[in-house]
């Protein structure tokens, strides 16, 4: 942080926005604060150089409705999401309740939670397992990306150089049970990361069902969610076995690698976070199987 004084833009539209952030490329959009108060744990917060507030950019803080999608801007309070209701999928508004507290989450918008670039925070979750799809623009153009291809980078949001996220798309489907669980780090009070499950049932036929875990990584294996699609329901014995060992692997295969991202982890801590997925796929199938 710069301890000269700070400058505070009010930009009202994208133009004047990104007039902003060109004449002051080191300017820091700025919408709830959570974050840079929270990072800083000090008395005096210490602001950046430059700042882009984005409290006067309505086209930021719209939600709209269609008969498919439910669209959030991205400056979007987390508690404005909650009060909306059953409009929004219940995985998304368990997962943003577990977040921090009421007070916090009247401040801290969605775009903060997906954008950050420190860690990955909670929202991205569910927003992978719904396959939302995110705009970002620039000051020349905008682009959609999905939701886990921009969470995709371990701990590091997809954004180019001055892009902005401006608008969250959720597809509005019928997900008939869904699970929430958020994990604890052993004797840290920080998260241990957040795991999701939803599924679509038919006359009693699984037709889809999807698991997402993140902390510092993303991990969804689609190959043994496609091994249940279609089951008839209660599953079988073997067919839940058989669900939970393609996990196990995946979990093993992919822990090579993956959790190398995961800093600050020992292998005991992965031994239990391995655990503690493997635990919550287990109680979720268990309850639709013989």
């Amino acid at each position: 942080m710069d301890n000269g004084p700070s400058q505070v833009f009010y930009p009202s539209s994208f133009q004047e926005f990104f007039s902003s952030w060109n004449r002051f490329p080191d300017a820091v959009p700025y919408a709830g604060g959570t974050d840079l108060i929270r990072s800083q744990g000090k008395r005096a917060t210490e602001l950046p150089r430059n700042i882009l507030c984005l409290d006067r950019m309505d086209d930021l803080r719209k939600i709209t409705r269609t008969e498919r999608y439910l669209e959030i801007g991205a400056a979007v309070r987390l508690n404005d999401i909650i009060s909306l209701g059953k409009v929004v999928p219940g995985v998304l508004t368990k997962t943003l309740e577990g977040i921090a507290d009421p007070q916090i989450r009247s401040l801290a918008t969605i775009g903060g939670n997906l954008c950050n670039k420190s860690r990955r925070l909670d929202a991205s979750v569910p927003m992978a397992a719904l396959e939302a799809r995110y705009e970002l623009k620039t000051a020349s153009e905008s682009r959609w990306i999905s939701a886990s291809r921009f969470s995709a980078r371990p701990g590091l949001p997809a954004l180019g150089e001055r892009e902005l996220l401006t608008r969250i798309r959720i597809p509005l489907e019928h997900w008939n049970y869904s699970m929430y669980r958020k994990f604890k780090s052993p004797g840290v009070n920080e998260s241990g990361g957040v795991i999701v499950l939803v599924m679509k049932i038919q006359k009693n036929i699984l037709t889809e069902i999807r698991i997402v875990y993140s902390r510092n990584i993303i991990l969804q294996d689609r190959s043994s969610e496609a091994l249940l699609a279609g089951k008839q329901l209660p599953l079988t014995r073997k067919a839940a076995e058989d669900f939970f060992e393609r996990w196990r692997r995946y979990l093993e295969e992919m822990g090579k690698g993956a959790y190398s991202q995961e800093e600050h982890l020992s292998k005991s801590e992965i031994s239990l976070l391995k655990i503690q997925i493997m635990n919550f796929i287990e109680k979720a199938i268990l309850e639709i199987s013989d």
